[in-house]
């Protein structure tokens, strides 16, 4: 008997000790295999699961794009996703609790993908970056998720951010350090711009647009981005003098701080 005790004593500390060392997502959501039609469209397209990866997002059109980076360095469309719902209106997010989702360039490193999201999955934004931190713009948790609900995200279905999820996942595993957001207020056309003249967001949307159009200039490839006189510039711009505007010192160490590693509950 005492030694049938101690067996369950022993098997119980065990199962706690086994517990403790894994995340319970081993065999959940988060880990779920890129579909092998997926890999099979990719690997038609001249890439595969593991390759950089590029998110590109229409808010009027209600469209996300997820392109992958061929064998040969330019990068493709692999699909173009409907969002489900996102919030506010068309316009850059400028301060917490403004419900508004946001416009710009983002990076998305490891630490901001989130697996334990009440929303299913997400990905953090990584909002405010260096151009909204300049401008003062506050927010936090600005996700990429499912449950198909928006209160100042992008939400998608959760079949939809399944595959997006486990894509971003597997560029990482690829060696790829970040993957770039792209956050447009619509299709960046001249028609469209022109359509919208009287806003007072033209300046900012037009800003925009040189970096949308370097990405067709770059043959298909992103353009990297800083930011300089409270503008973004890109493909590493130098027309612009340090001092003339822009943080310097400790100013600039600032404005690069990345958001908490720590998932949020989002």
């Amino acid at each position: 008997m005492l030694k049938t005790i101690v067996s369950l004593i022993m098997a119980g500390a065990l199962a706690l000790f086994a517990a403790a060392c894994t995340t319970g997502l081993e065999d959940g959501k988060a880990n779920k295999p890129v579909s092998k039609v997926a890999q099979a469209h990719l690997e038609k397209l001249g890439t595969d699961q593991k390759a950089a990866m590029l998110v590109r997002i229409y808010k009027q059109e209600n469209e996300l794009e997820v392109w992958k980076q061929t064998r040969g360095g330019r990068y493709v469309r692999f699909k173009t996703y409907e969002i489900c719902a996102w919030s506010g209106e068309l316009g850059p997010k400028v301060s917490e609790g403004d419900r508004q989702a946001p416009e710009g360039f983002y990076t998305v490193t490891p630490g901001l993908m989130n697996p334990y999201s009440e929303y299913y999955l997400a990905f953090n934004l990584g909002f405010p970056n260096k151009f909204d931190k300049f401008h003062g713009r506050t927010g936090s948790n600005i996700m990429v998720h499912g449950d198909c609900s928006s209160a100042g995200c992008f939400a998608m279905t959760d079949d939809q951010i399944s595959e997006i999820y486990a894509l971003a996942r597997e560029t990482f595993k690829g060696g790829n350090r970040s993957f770039q957001v792209e956050v447009y207020p619509f299709k960046m056309t001249e028609a469209n711009l022109e359509e919208q003249a009287d806003s007072p967001n033209i300046e900012f949307w037009r800003n925009l647009k040189q970096g949308h159009d370097r990405f067709a200039a770059n043959d298909s490839r992103p353009a990297q981005w800083d930011v300089c006189e409270g503008k973004y510039v890109f493909d590493a711009d130098t027309s612009c003098a340090v001092g003339a505007g822009t943080p310097t010192g400790t100013a600039i160490a600032a404005l690069n701080d990345n958001p908490p590693e720590r998932p949020s509950t989002l």
